[in-house]
């Protein structure tokens, strides 16, 4: 680690609060000059807020920031770049359409004669757009339009753009999630020569490879909260994996009482994925899902778990590999032809792929149903309530009436009838991604109550959460996933919460510490 006596930006007793929600508490950040500082922590850990108030997309409440030793306030993503810190985010927000040199000189062309409103220097543009590419080894036709090159290309191109701005911090959001190792050594290379020249860097990932790869010093958050700020080198990928969940390194798995009922040994299989992938997200990933089993699927975000599970539905289109249902192959084009087959999946993002809002309890439960049939085969009414009222009875799902649009429920509510939504297709597989975050301890009971007594009958189900004593306690089988690749493959009771966290952490020095960048 460069060693710099005042850091470059400090972040200090931030606090930011949503109506209902409390983002930020007391969070804090510093960046020195000439290191990579990588942010970590789970999904909702607050580090995506924390960003968009250093890059003025939210005010924070509370808490101040400072830029080489004077406080700032950025109003505005520009404000912040005026200031000097610069931000590529996961998704590149440049103009395809454009060139790649207009994209890094976009709202600050170069103009002939020293005007301000006068005609564009096109030469001069594209030699100066060269020349910043060239600080970081990438030699491309810079009049060509953006579209031509590859994913890590535009990355480059976004980091070229930031250091146009003359900026002293550069933020990087997730940037290798769609990027495949060798993109990512390159990118890697890019971020150690701007560290060499004095680039304070903020990494955020959820890549552990990654992360001890290219770091100098992590800053763990949890809950809104800073938990610490650790040395890269001193710091092991188990003591990391559990400062990010919180859990302590010698948790031991759930009591034999607060365990799952035991189901008989699973039956024949009845999906079978042999070396699915997806360049940039998923490495070659084998599973088979039997039927009557319950299969979890383990590890940190990002780790690959729903990436699995939307290749195996055809939400996402995989680049290699076979899926087998009852030993048949097939393409799976598009999740109607996962539907057509018996698999139901039931999506982690509840707001925005799975409920529609507006519409009734009743018109949510029969979607799918009404999606395999067709649209020139409407379901009945009379069958539509009837299948409302059974599921609402059944699941126990609270709502005035089947007609209540399904907004007005609860989170656990909401649930319910996304899952009565598939379980209405008579589903032979039933793929869960995170069926009980952000739901009432009760509510997840329930559901994993359900799912244990449908698997008891034959059903075959895919299990994802991101609580690990949950998967542990429900799963007859599970895999645990680390950077977009299947490491382990366990029955019930061969793991528990300690050794889990040792896999996912993939630290076989233990308690030792890390070779870092």
């Amino acid at each position: 680690m460069v060693a710099a006596s005042q850091p470059v930006l400090e972040v200090t007793g931030i606090h930011k609060q949503f109506p209902g929600v409390k983002a930020l508490c007391d969070a804090g950040l510093r960046l020195f000059p000439g290191e990579v500082h990588t942010l970590m922590g789970q999904n909702g850990a607050g580090k995506s807020t924390l960003i968009k108030v250093l890059t003025g997309v939210y005010q924070p409440d509370a808490g101040g920031v400072v830029l080489d030793g004077q406080a700032i306030r950025p109003r505005s993503t520009q404000d912040a770049q005026d200031l000097g810190i610069s931000t590529v985010y996961q998704e590149v927000n440049l103009c395809p359409n454009l060139s790649v040199a207009e994209n890094i000189f976009i709202g600050r062309y170069p103009r002939r004669w020293g005007m301000r409103w006068g005609p564009i220097d096109w030469r001069t543009m594209r030699s100066q757009a060269r020349a910043l590419l060239e600080r970081l080894q990438i030699r491309i036709d810079v009049a060509r339009p953006l579209a031509d090159y590859p994913l890590a290309i535009q990355q480059m191109v976004a980091i070229a753009r930031a250091l146009n701005t003359q900026s002293r911090v550069l933020i990087l959001d997730e940037p290798t999630s769609s990027l495949d190792e060798s993109e990512v050594q390159t990118l890697f290379a890019v971020l150690r020569r701007l560290r060499e020249e004095g680039m304070a860097i903020l990494f955020v990932t959820h890549f552990l490879d990654q992360t001890y790869a290219i770091s100098d010093r992590i800053t763990v958050m949890r809950n809104g909260e800073r938990e610490g700020e650790y040395a890269c080198s001193a710091l092991s990928r188990l003591a990391l994996v559990n400062k990010m969940i919180g859990a302590p390194a010698d948790s031991a798995a759930p009591d034999a009482a607060e365990a799952a009922p035991a189901r008989p040994e699973g039956g024949d299989v009845f999906l079978a994925a042999r070396g699915i992938a997806r360049k940039g997200v998923l490495s070659p990933v084998d599973l088979d899902v039997r039927r009557g089993e319950l299969l979890g699927l383990a590890g940190l975000l990002g780790s690959g778990r729903t990436e699995t599970a939307r290749l195996l539905f055809g939400a996402d289109r995989r680049d290699a590999g076979t899926i087998h249902v009852d030993g048949k192959g097939h393409g799976f084009a598009n999740p109607r032809d996962a539907i057509a087959q018996g698999i139901a999946f039931c999506s982690e993002d509840r707001k925005h792929e799975g409920a529609i809002l507006p519409l009734s309890v009743r018109e949510n439960v029969v979607l799918a149903l009404q999606a395999r049939q067709g649209i020139w085969r409407a379901i009945p009414m009379k069958r539509q309530q009837q299948l409302a009222n059974d599921y609402v009875k059944w699941l126990g799902i609270k709502t005035a009436g089947i007609e209540t649009p399904i907004g007005l429920l609860s989170g656990g509510n909401q649930q319910k009838v996304l899952l009565a939504r598939w379980l209405a297709t008579d589903p032979a597989l039933l793929i869960l991604d995170e069926p009980t975050r952000g739901i009432d301890v009760r509510a997840k009971q329930e559901i994993m109550d359900t799912v244990s007594a449908l698997c008891r009958k034959g059903m075959a189900v895919l299990f994802i959460s991101s609580e690990l004593p949950e998967v542990l306690r429900v799963s007859d089988r599970m895999v645990v996933m680390r950077d977009r690749k299947a490491c382990g493959e366990y029955r019930r009771g061969e793991l528990d919460e300690s050794s889990i966290l040792q896999v996912i952490a993939g630290d076989d020095a233990g308690d030792g510490v890390q070779e870092c960048a």
